[in-house]
């Protein structure tokens, strides 16, 4: 899909959002479910009127997993239609501050996974690429 940014275009904003393990120090991914849809994705949501694209990708990580985060480097934007409409979703590498999780009607669970984990569990494979972008950023941090 082309870059695309008219009035028509729902704009939304997300993280992969990332933690050293606090068992063994490695790397991993956040995933959330959203009950709605029955899928695992990365934190992301809709813009509110005049937000910028970072502040609301950081108040989705919040919101959908409890959890404050450090913006990194963006990632890809992933483009796709949803509902019948164009959605253009601008992603960054996040890291997990603090926070504790708690269920709501919109994600009710979220797993802490290694790399290669949460490329197998996340459902929609454009966001599997969002996976490798992290890791060649991170591992460059």
């Amino acid at each position: 899909m082309t870059d695309i940014d008219d009035d028509s275009t729902v704009q939304a904003a997300g993280c992969v959002l990332w933690r050293r393990s606090p068992f063994d120090g490695q790397l991993e991914l956040c995933l959330v479910h959203r009950p709605k849809y029955d899928d695992w994705s990365h934190p992301k949501g809709k813009l509110k009127r005049g937000e910028e694209h970072l502040a609301a990708a950081l108040r989705e990580v919040e919101e959908e997993t409890g959890y404050t985060a450090e913006p990194g480097p963006p990632l890809p934007t992933m483009y796709y239609l949803a509902n019948g409409r164009p959605k253009r979703v601008r992603y960054w590498a996040a890291e997990a501050v603090s926070g504790v999780f708690a269920p709501t009607h919109e994600v009710d669970r979220i797993l802490w996974l290694s790399p290669t984990a949460a490329r197998n569990r996340l459902t929609q494979p454009r966001d599997r690429t969002l996976v490798d972008n992290l890791l060649a950023t991170v591992r460059h941090a």
